[in-house]
């Protein structure tokens, strides 16, 4: 498939890059952990129309320095911004904003990534 992986990226075992339905992009400094399937095409509503709606597609794009945790699902369509922290065993069906922290299935933002360099930390979301 259409699928690009940017420098001092680090792909785990048992990965799934789907590029066969539209294009998948990865950033630099990103690490794609064990297990991570991430999807550009869909059958599911091809399967339960018996036929009459076709696959989906849609392209994903990971930006540059973001960690995805193991065994994350990542859906077609789906935009994840850079320097963002998905935990493990997401499914990720929404696009994540810049810097944001997620996890849950579906995901759902946790808290935010903020700072540069050594000065990078991350801050949680009070509870609700």
């Amino acid at each position: 498939g259409n699928v690009s992986v940017g420098a001092h990226t680090w792909i785990g075992p048992c990965v799934i890059l789907d590029g066969s339905g539209a294009e998948l992009t990865i950033g630099d400094f990103c690490d794609i952990s064990a297990g991570v399937q991430i999807w550009t095409h869909g059958t599911e509503l091809r399967c339960v129309s018996l036929g009459e709606i076709p696959a989906s597609h849609g392209a994903v794009s990971v930006g540059t320095g973001t960690y995805i945790g193991s065994q994350t699902i990542v859906l077609p369509g789906v935009g994840i911004g850079s320097r963002c922290i998905v935990g493990a065993n997401s499914l990720v069906k929404m696009d994540v904003p810049d810097r944001s922290v997620v996890a849950g299935s579906p995901a759902r933002m946790f808290g935010q990534v903020v700072g540069d360099g050594r000065d990078t930390h991350v801050v949680y979301m009070p509870e609700q």
